[in-house]
């Protein structure tokens, strides 16, 4: 295939797969797309050695990196101060989910773990240029991707003067001017369909709005894809290629549990939905009976991000290790309603291509017809 993304970074498919597993991001790249590593909860000594790792399993290939940088956030605390930082009544109500549903507390020795882990929260301007240096120590990374607002004037800059491109996420068409403004290379249009952090307009309308709007920078379309016919609806309808998600986590390279693919396997499309429980921010998550003590009369608001992050760390720990799978939910788009069985990344970029080749043939097909 030829697009002006695989011609930008030379690639064989305009396919990039975000992953915060790197199993997924060489897959995905050994195939001939572009892995993209999300670096949300990492410290720079952690990035080292995961770039590292990818460089030595991708033969060379170009590979990118996707950062966090919210543009409002509130102060930031380590997981070992959550009681004494946060609203009590925050605290005793997710407390009271885990006692009622008898969920016991981590052993201590785990809970020194996952607090060592929480406090690489980089979601800081300061913590994004540290993992900045890093990334620039490894020449295989040709792209950067800001996934929550513009990146810093001196991030971009940066970037341009080391020879890497600049991306960003952005979920609707009046987003883009300023982004395009800031220096952007590649816009990330992503529907409202994705998992994780998204707006509220569907990629069918959003994705052609924003072509538009950024013209001449290249789009590739994110949200709800993980089929070749949704790719070639996206390049039919203006983008350079796709950006996808959720659709590695039902992969043997994802970094879930059995238990959460489980999940996964067994949901609806319907069960993917937008709620603040996670991080803060709005965010497309699987429903569980976690999320909807939250929606119950009485639940507190979400507390912003960094700090609701910070109340519920824990709790998705104790529910992950007590497997109680009707608690445990995870970041995933409505993309989940396809995702049937296990697969594999290569599996994935297989079936995709295959499907898109079918969807094009019959297009063609349709057009020639008498």
């Amino acid at each position: 295939m030829k697009t002006r993304m695989t011609e930008m970074f030379g690639l064989d498919v305009p396919i990039f797969a975000f992953s915060h597993c790197r199993d997924v991001v060489v897959e995905a790249t050994r195939a001939g797309g572009m892995g993209v590593l999300g670096t949300t909860r990492v410290t720079p000594e952690q990035l080292e050695m995961e770039l590292k790792w990818i460089d030595d399993h991708t033969d060379g290939r170009p590979y990118a990196l996707d950062l966090a940088l919210p543009q409002k956030m509130g102060e930031v605390h380590m997981l070992h101060e959550r009681e004494t930082t946060l609203p009590p009544e925050h605290v005793a109500f997710v407390d009271r989910i885990l006692r009622d549903a008898g969920i016991p507390e981590l052993p201590a020795h785990e809970r020194e773990q996952l607090a060592e882990y929480a406090s690489g929260y980089r979601l800081t301007a300061q913590g994004g240029m540290e993992l900045i240096e890093v990334a620039l120590r490894h020449p295989q990374i040709k792209l950067v991707v800001s996934a929550l607002g513009i990146a810093p004037k001196e991030m971009i800059d940066l970037l341009h003067a080391k020879g890497l491109k600049v991306g960003a996420l952005i979920g609707s068409a009046k987003h883009a001017k300023n982004q395009v403004d800031a220096g952007i290379d590649v816009l990330i249009a992503q529907g409202m369909e994705a998992g994780a952090h998204s707006g509220s307009i569907t990629s069918m309308v959003l994705w052609p709005q924003i072509v538009d709007a950024a013209a001449p920078v290249p789009v590739l379309a994110a949200g709800g894809i993980g089929r070749g016919r949704q790719m070639a609806a996206a390049l039919a309808l203006g983008c350079e290629g796709v950006w996808c998600g959720s659709i590695w986590l039902g992969t043997r390279e994802s970094e879930l549990s059995p238990d959460m693919k489980e999940r996964f396997f067994a949901a609806g499309s319907e069960d993917a939905i937008q709620r603040r429980v996670f991080t803060g921010k709005q965010c497309r998550m699987l429903r569980s009976a976690f999320t909807d003590a939250w929606d119950a009369p009485g639940a507190p608001t979400p507390l912003p991000m960094p700090q609701q992050g910070l109340l519920v760390t824990e709790a998705r720990a104790r529910i992950e290790r007590a497997r109680r799978k009707e608690y445990m939910g995870y970041y995933v788009g409505q993309i989940v309603g396809d995702m049937k069985e296990e697969t594999s990344t290569k599996g994935v970029i297989y079936d995709m291509l295959t499907e898109y080749s079918d969807a094009v043939e019959k297009l063609q097909q349709q057009m020639e017809a008498e």
